[in-house]
């Protein structure tokens, strides 16, 4: 909309926005039947509930379904409504430029008239009277929060539905990653007849795309697949562009309550309501940046996810050799960040390396970016404006936001607010990690012939060690001879030969598949019986130096061997295994990481117990959370263990295997008797019935010291489906 010079633009935004007044509070009544119009879904959602806890399940899983469908109704009415009514009123609009004084008000006015009546006309074709009216503040937070699902779970499973409570469960779970009660039904859920992983499906995930997008593109670009990172964040850009430009247009189509339902007691006049009305829905519409940047079941939002995009594309775009594309990311980034020295200088890079065409079409900024930012910036002047005039009250959601846009008697303000910000951030990067998880490095080591190599004064870090000594050089031999025999491709990762790196092949045993091919005679039993005593060798070790006050218990064990692929690793920028936490979903851009699955959450204490050195590459390595800074490097040697509790504490990978074959045998430890190892019961229960005993060292004490925080019967435990995995091997 054109801008006179002798109007502010605040003035004209106000008459602009009075459509949310004229649309927002107005009920166009309908005649006829209302049969076939849609119902107010908290109205569903209550009696859905109400029928729940009458035990009526089939009525409650209708009602609560029909509440979830009815929800997603409504958005996409208001949003085909929002989108029909663009044109409304352009005859009026187009005088805009032209006319002055109060002509200029009465055409703005027309316009703001036949917008608010088409939308009026276009919902009420639709929706209810009553189910256009705003639902409760609790309603909203039931629904934000997924309740409805965690109902639903219940309901379907007393229907015997099982596949569509494990997708209920699954749809809670996301964004409830901390509800442990729905944690333990997921987990029996897959332990029925019937249910497959398929069925775990997520029935939020529409409007989480661009999350799906943003980890897959981190996952191409840890692997180096330049290309398809840069193809990736590219749709995650448009993704959120396209997200928040639906959360944008939610607020202008829905209901919003008047000034004094909001408790403003100091609005009175239409154009004073107005003007309180326009500002609400300027900050609804800037929330959207919060909103889109906060994924499923985290509190806080992803800081800068826009901005921060750009720069992962732009700098895969560069090394895909995309530069044309590099340089116009580039310069979209730099409308947030317009002085940034490091961007600047890689502009300049970019330019010479296309030989100085700074001009040409393809190499502008994206035009959605620009329209993006100049909005986003007109905004907040209005908003700045309300709160230094009007006293209204508005959270700025961009760090981006230029100095010149706050008003002169706001920027002090602004600026401690920012310096705070910025101290507590400069803090939070200082502050020292703190190990929870239980464990106290230090104890005693008393098996003959181990020595404590590195502690964590050499490690640099908490609750890490390596010991040597801990394999002879004739058991390297034979557990090596038994992974050349007997170890499978993609053991662990689905048959995948290559799960972390197209430049290495992977190959994987257990202990139970090794015992049931050594009783067809393909290897040799003895070996078999070693892999299985080291893993208990190891966890005595570790029990002890860690000085766990709980059992200890063997969660996982898999011989693993990373080859490289002959005459594939010429400049190679990669790594044989990206840095990760063994029981958290690490986050470096924000320095979290978050206990829920895929994630195995169980695993308190990790290992690996190298078995050769011949070769090169393949060092284990630890970081900060940033998943950049290396902190300490752990060079394989035959009898070598590398021990460090599984927490964020100790984020870690392996650098690139360029030559050769490494094997190791990679250990996971629980405190939980619940997730302790089956297939090692398993293959011991085997052993026994051919009249072997089993070492198990001070596995009893151990489970006797455990009982505390494990009360699961034994015909319970045994009862569970196995627990098993083989990611994340080192």
């Amino acid at each position: 909309m054109a801008l006179l010079s002798s109007y502010s633009s605040v003035y004209v935004a106000f008459h602009i926005f009075i459509l949310a007044l004229f649309n927002l509070t107005s009920v166009n009544q309908v005649g006829g039947s209302v049969v076939s119009l849609l119902q107010p879904y908290d109205f569903l959602y209550y009696k859905g509930v109400r029928s729940y806890f009458n035990g009526e399940w089939a009525k409650s899983a209708e009602l609560l379904e029909k509440s979830i469908v009815t929800k997603e109704s409504l958005l996409k009415i208001r949003r085909q409504c929002y989108d029909d009514c663009v044109a409304a009123g352009l005859d009026a609009y187009s005088k805009l430029d032209t006319a002055k004084g109060s002509l200029w008000d009465l055409w703005a006015l027309d316009w703001v008239q036949q917008k608010a009546e088409c939308l009026r006309f276009c919902i009420g074709r639709s929706v209810t009277p009553v189910g256009q009216l705003p639902v409760s503040a609790d309603i909203e937070y039931e629904f934000s929060s997924r309740n409805p699902y965690n109902f639903l779970q219940v309901t379907y499973y007393k229907l015997e539905k099982l596949q569509r409570a494990a997708s209920a469960a699954q749809t809670y779970f996301v964004a409830n990653p901390s509800h442990l009660e729905m944690r333990n039904n997921i987990e029996k859920y897959r332990r029925m007849q019937g249910v497959t992983d398929d069925d775990f499906q997520d029935r939020e995930l529409e409007n989480e795309k661009h999350w799906v997008l943003y980890d897959s593109a981190m996952q191409y670009e840890a692997s180096s697949d330049w290309v398809q990172a840069a193809e990736k964040w590219r749709a995650c850009v448009n993704e959120t562009l396209r997200q928040t430009e639906e959360c944008r247009a939610q607020c202008v189509v829905a209901s919003q309550r008047l000034p004094e339902d909001r408790g403003v007691d100091s609005v009175s006049g239409v154009f004073e309501k107005a003007a309180a009305l326009s500002l609400s829905l300027l900050s609804c519409q800037q929330s959207c940046v919060t909103q889109v940047a906060t994924r499923p079941g985290r509190i806080s939002a992803q800081e800068e996810l826009l901005p921060t995009q750009l720069e992962h594309l732009h700098i895969v775009q560069f090394k895909a050799g995309d530069i044309s594309g590099a340089v116009k990311t580039l310069r979209s980034l730099l409308l947030f960040y317009p002085s940034d020295k490091d961007n600047i200088d890689n502009l300049q890079l970019y330019y010479e390396t296309l030989g100085g065409d700074t001009e040409s079409q393809g190499t502008q900024p994206d035009q959605e970016i620009v329209r993006y930012v100049n909005r986003s910036l007109q905004e907040k002047k209005l908003l700045y404006f309300g709160m230094e005039s009007l006293e209204f009250s508005f959270i700025d959601p961009d760090l981006w936001t230029p100095e010149d846009v706050v008003p002169e008697s706001l920027r002090e303000v602004w600026r401690v607010e920012k310096d705070k910000m910025q101290e507590k951030m400069k803090e939070g990067e200082l502050l020292e990690e703190v190990d929870d998880s239980g464990f106290f490095a230090g104890g005693p080591i008393r098996e003959v012939g181990v020595t404590i190599a590195m502690d964590d004064e050499v490690l640099n870090g908490t609750n890490r060690v390596v010991l040597d000594g801990v394999m002879t050089e004739k058991e390297c031999d034979r557990i090596m001879k038994l992974a050349t025999a007997a170890a499978s491709a993609g053991d662990g990762y689905r048959g995948r030969r290559s799960p972390h790196t197209p430049h290495e092949t992977f190959e994987g045993l257990t202990v139970l598949r090794a015992l049931k091919l050594s009783q067809d005679g393909m290897v040799n039993q003895s070996d078999a019986r070693l892999l299985h005593e080291l893993g208990e060798r190891v966890r005595v070790l570790l029990h002890s130096y860690f000085r766990s006050p709980s059992g200890l218990f063997v969660s996982f064990t898999h011989l693993v061997c990373r080859s490289a692929i002959a005459g594939d690793q010429e400049g190679r920028l990669d790594l044989s295994h990206p840095v990760h936490v063994d029981n958290c979903l690490l986050e470096p851009e924000t320095n979290q990481c978050w206990k829920e699955p895929p994630a195995f959450i169980h695993r308190d204490l990790s290992a690996i117990l190298y078995l050769n050195d011949n070769f090169d590459g393949g060092e284990l390595f630890f970081t900060s959370r940033d998943a950049k800074t290396v902190t300490a490097r752990v060079k394989p040697t035959c009898g070598r263990v590398a021990g460090f509790s599984s927490g964020p504490i100790n984020p870690h990978g392996v650098t690139a295997v360029t030559r050769g074959r490494r094997c190791a045998l990679a250990l996971w430890f629980t405190k939980e008797k619940l997730y302790r190892d089956m297939e090692r019961e398993e293959a011991e229960a085997m052993w026994a019935a051919d009249g072997q005993s089993v070492v198990k060292a001070d596995e009893e004490k151990a489970d006797k010291s455990g009982k505390a925080r494990s009360q699961a019967s034994k015909e319970k435990s045994r009862a569970r489906g196995r627990v098993t995995g083989g990611k994340d091997e080192l």
